[in-house]
């Protein structure tokens, strides 16, 4: 519920999870004028990663955030890996991939500790503590029974800490608390998929052997993949395999399970085949695996997004960089919705609706790269078998940069647009030359005012950009017309005319990086009612 429409809220927004996508709803919906509080079950902030990379359009995402500086100081961008096939190994260069319209053409090694690190000191920095040990229990019922309150665009949080149970009231809640979420049994989403036949074994190992220092290992085996990460936080690699799922364990799906018998970890390593052997075992964990995602992502004014909306196996690396590109989707959103003085019915719907349709692609992603690497399936096992015969001729496939540059291009959801969504409007005059609505910004070269710059460098600031064609009127939307400036913060809407763009075109570019409405002309009516349907304008 907007302000003014209802009983004052203790903040706009309420996120429960302080995860990576937790953290980034938060920042985003800050940025875009909403106040926030962030609450996490978890007693402190350290934990072992599960997610060692970042993708590229989770970190062109978060860039208008003032946070990728940071993240790329504490990853490794020009990784390089070893894959063992059996006797044979072949050296791969995986951060020099041909990709010219991205800020970040290379897999990203960081482990997820230090994006929470960075994100939750950027929280730190704007005012906003995280606050550990507070459990999100539920929505507040009358006294009488009653259902819960969640009525008019607010909810009535019930939380507990050590302080004891406590009340929230907050015009939104933004449901990031993983894969046994807690906010997602109240939205009455089901839960569709199931297990995985196999599981995850990490651990964090000292090892001996000739392996390759600060080199990413890849081993193939019959029985599937490991991975050797120079990432590791309690020694000093990071393993990753996977084993048969142990029937009857304890451990809980979306959890880091019970630690691993040291002489597994033994077994796992040298199964691998590739020729080290286990020193030291600093830390181990089972952690078991599972395929599925919610039926809705929620709807105004609870939202599921991370974890609690999809769980994916570790192929790919799309976890992670999944749950932050939710939360950059819908966090403006909230922030947005929190400011514009009425309801933002479409606005606020299109986040499950576009979310939703990404998460479904990326799952059947990960499912495919995953039966590949791990599965039992006779016909999984028989490519891993072979595999190990086609290593003459992978170095000669391995140094065509455009084989590297697709992989790396692929597992960066090239495949994700809105193009369908209720909030990307392609009006009359057309405007070829320019990026269709519900389609990504695409980071080309540009001249502004006699400036090259690349766009999303000139994007690169929260809000919404209106790109002008060399040859487009002046953007004049009329007397009274004002946009969300809270407080103190910037303005949230941003004019660029680019000289190097002829035309009379204009187009909007979402605070996510999506381009949200085209037009072949400056049509001040067409653009306000736009504006005015993603909550960036009001009278």
């Amino acid at each position: 519920m907007p302000r003014g429409q209802s009983t004052t809220a203790d903040t706009d927004v309420l996120v429960v999870g302080a995860g990576p996508a937790g953290l980034t709803t938060a920042l985003q919906a800050l940025a875009h004028g909403a106040t926030v509080r962030v609450v996490d079950r978890r007693e402190r902030r350290a934990r072992p990663s599960r997610a060692l990379m970042l993708h590229a359009r989770a970190l062109e995402g978060l860039r208008p955030l003032g946070v990728t500086a940071d993240l790329l100081d504490r990853a490794d961008t020009t990784p390089e890996a070893q894959i063992h096939l059996g006797r044979r190994v072949v050296e791969a260069r995986l951060g020099h991939a041909d990709l010219p319209d991205t800020a970040f053409p290379h897999l990203t090694l960081v482990r997820q500790a230090d994006v929470e690190e960075v994100l939750w000191q950027a929280l730190q920095d704007r005012g906003v503590a995280v606050d550990w040990g507070v459990e999100f229990v539920g929505l507040h019922r009358n006294n009488g029974g009653g259902p819960a309150r969640q009525s008019r665009g607010q909810v009535h949080a019930e939380l507990r800490g050590a302080g004891g149970p406590e009340q929230h009231l907050s015009h939104f809640l933004a449901g990031c608390d993983g894969q046994s979420s807690t906010v997602r049994g109240i939205t009455g989403a089901q839960w569709r998929g199931g297990p995985y036949r196999v599981e995850a074994v990490l651990a964090d190992l000292e090892l001996a052997g000739p392996l390759d220092p600060g080199l990413l290992h890849v081993a193939v085996g019959r029985a599937g993949l490991a991975f050797l990460f120079a990432l590791g936080e309690g020694a000093t690699w990071r393993m990753l395999a996977t084993r048969p799922a142990v029937p009857g364990s304890s451990a809980r799906f979306g959890q880091l399970g019970p630690p691993v018998p040291p002489a597994e970890v033994a077994r796992l390593v040298n199964e691998s085949g590739l020729g080290a052997t286990v020193r030291e075992v600093g830390w181990s964990a089972q952690v078991p695996l599972q395929h599925r995602i919610a039926s809705t992502f929620g709807s105004s004014p609870v939202f599921l997004a991370g974890d609690a909306a999809h769980a994916h196996s570790p192929a790919g690396g799309q976890g992670m960089n999944n749950g932050i590109l939710d939360a950059l989707n819908l966090g403006w959103k909230l922030g947005f919705a929190s400011t514009a003085g009425r309801p933002l019915p479409e606005l606020l719907e299109s986040y499950g609706r576009e979310r939703l349709t990404a998460a479904r692609r990326v799952l059947a992603l990960t499912h495919l790269i995953f039966f590949g690497e791990a599965s039992p399936h006779p016909a999984a096992r028989l490519v891993r078998t072979i595999l190990p015969a086609l290593a003459p001729v992978m170095p000669i496939l391995l140094r065509r940069r455009w084989l590297i540059a697709r992989g790396v291009r692929l597992l960066a959801q090239p495949f994700v647009n809105y193009r369908n969504s209720a909030i990307s409007r392609d009006v009359t005059p057309g405007a070829s030359g320019w990026t269709r609505p519900g389609e990504r910004l695409p980071d080309a070269v540009v001249s502004v005012d006699g400036q090259v710059i690349r766009l999303h460098e000139l994007t690169a600031v929260p809000g919404i950009h209106l790109l002008l064609g060399r040859d487009a009127g002046p953007v004049a939307l009329g007397a009274g017309r004002s946009f969300p400036a809270v407080d103190s913060q910037p303005r949230l809407l941003h004019v660029h005319r680019l000289t190097s763009h002829p035309g009379a075109g204009i187009v909007a570019v979402r605070p996510d990086g999506y381009v949200g409405f085209r037009c072949g002309g400056v049509d001040p009516a067409q653009l306000l009612d736009w504006l005015r349907l993603v909550g960036a304008a009001r009278d």
